[in-house]
């Protein structure tokens, strides 16, 4: 049997009488290499305390794991000759043992290991049953490390431990991806290094401060509050030049709201145009997708100029085929105009949870794909078999399969509009199904997205947050140092002027 128990300091070193009988340091920790040569002293048998038992080959090793005694008999150790256990049970090289364990007790042959006694309970079962067994409580990486210092591997665990250890593992994997994905979402792309051999570097980095960085200082957080503001007065004037009745309010033939739209769209191409020249990258300004957006919410205006200005020369032609050419580019710049709508994706810029909202697309693109394809088998499964119900039904709405997939649509996604119903009972009993269907559909996949999405936007928050505090000390430390060269400088200056020659 395996077999432990608590020594203290005189239980662990019984052969303290003289301070000869002690081959390594009391003072030290850490051993000499001259306590190899006393290994051999021939007269370590006189110094050990009278009364007690010479040492001699014992069956069992005697283990000192972070202070506590481990009994393990040396034929369960042999049979796992590739573990640290088993390579000083078989070992008979007294400069190789040392290499093996910490320390080495020759009165009571007493090996020293500064490792968890803890961890440890488990390495014995494994000498007494050949069974490795997973503490599911300790970190999957600190316990490869601990099983690897004793020689062991995963092989030597049960397939049920494995799996459970392989799924904290690639639980771990993911939640460390996610953490490093969330950095990237918040942390700064560039620091003040990119801009140190540009042109007009201090220039080009104030001015990408103040765009990119709110926090940096008071005129960049004033600027964000004016381009959040500019994106919201976009977006009525848009919605708001669609009412009729404002059509009648005209400035130089255009409406308030269309000049309004037209100075939001200044603005915007303002802010990327100077986006555009201040960026330290080019390549990695083009492919970021904030910026797709910025350029996407003004291209459509000019775009519409364009076609507008064409248009009116061709109608001065009076050609047929210009004027079916120009039929097709009014089709265009209606197709253009709807691309208006991304500008409210420009609050992304600055909206964590629009961020989130994104990051969680993202992240969980494979189960919002099964939403979909849970949906679309309800949809053609259902509208099939209510067609078959309603078909030689005279008044029924169902007059084919891709008829009733509009009803199908609506019942799945429990809404329920009611313009299309089932008038027999077989029918109507489809519908329930389909019904029932949409609710247990909305119900599974709808939750996890959701606390994905609310896991996902309280990390995102706090890694701002935590990035936010970092750039506000970061800012304040330069403040402060210019501060104190502003203050020191002028005597230095005056000293420099006095030691000048005249």
């Amino acid at each position: 049997n395996i077999i432990t128990h608590c020594t203290s300091t005189n239980s662990m070193f019984p052969c303290t009488k003289d301070n000869k009988t002690f081959p390594f340091s009391q003072e030290k920790t850490a051993k000499a290499w001259s306590s190899l040569k006393n290994l051999d002293y021939p007269g370590i048998k006189d110094d050990c305390p009278k009364g007690e038992k010479t040492p001699k080959p014992q069956q069992n090793m005697n283990l000192n794991v972070g202070g506590k005694v481990f009994y393990i008999p040396r034929m369960c150790a042999v049979r796992y000759p590739n573990t640290r256990i088993g390579s000083l049970a078989l070992c008979r090289d007294q400069a190789k043992l040392l290499t093996l364990c910490d320390d080495y007790f020759v009165c009571s042959n007493e090996f020293f290991f500064d490792r968890d006694p803890a961890f440890f309970h488990h390495i014995c079962h494994f000498y007494a049953t050949g069974v490795l067994w997973i503490i599911v409580e300790m970190c999957p990486i600190s316990f490869e490390e601990e099983i690897a210092y004793w020689g062991l591997s995963l092989k030597d665990t049960q397939f049920c431990c494995w799996m459970v250890f392989q799924e904290k593992v690639d639980e771990l994997k993911e939640n460390l991806k996610v953490e490093r994905e969330l950095m990237a979402e918040v942390e700064v792309k560039y620091n003040d290094e990119y801009f140190k051999d540009m042109m007009f570097g201090d220039v080009r980095m104030t001015m990408w401060n103040i765009l990119e960085n709110p926090y940096s200082s008071t005129l960049a957080k004033t600027f964000t509050l004016l381009s959040n503001l500019f994106v919201l007065l976009s977006i009525a004037a848009m919605c708001l030049n669609t009412v009729e009745e404002l059509q009648s309010y005209r400035i130089y033939d255009k409406t308030y709201m269309e000049w309004g739209e037209i100075v939001t769209i200044v603005f915007f191409a303002f802010e990327y145009w100077i986006r555009l020249i201040t960026t330290p990258d080019i390549v990695l300004f083009l492919k970021s997708g904030l910026n797709f957006v910025d350029m996407v919410s003004v291209m459509p205006y000019f775009v519409q100029i364009i076609i507008e200005a064409f248009t009116e020369d061709v109608s001065a032609q009076e050609d047929l085929r210009a004027m079916a050419w120009v039929s097709e580019l009014s089709h265009v710049l209606k197709i253009v105009k709807l691309l208006r709508i991304f500008r409210i994706l420009k609050l992304a810029r600055h909206s964590t949870g629009m961020r989130a909202f994104a990051f969680t697309l993202r992240r969980c693109y494979q189960e919002a794909s099964c939403i979909f394809l849970f949906i679309a088998l309800g949809i053609f499964t259902f509208s099939a078999l209510l067609h078959s119900a309603e078909r030689e039904t005279e008044g029924s709405p169902i007059s084919s399969i891709p008829y009733a997939w509009w009803w199908a649509a609506v019942s799945i996604s429990t809404v329920g509009y009611g313009d299309v119903v089932p008038v027999t009972i077989l029918g109507r009993i489809v519908a329930f199904g389909c019904i029932t269907f949409g609710i247990i559909l909305n119900g599974m996949p709808i939750s996890f997205l959701f606390n994905k999405f609310s896991d996902y936007y309280s990390k995102l928050k706090t890694q701002a947050y935590n990035s936010t505090s970092v750039q506000r000390r970061f800012q304040l430390k330069k403040r402060l140092k210019r501060k104190m060269d502003a203050w020191f400088h002028p005597f230095e200056e005056d000293d420099t002027t006095a030691q000048s020659p005249r």
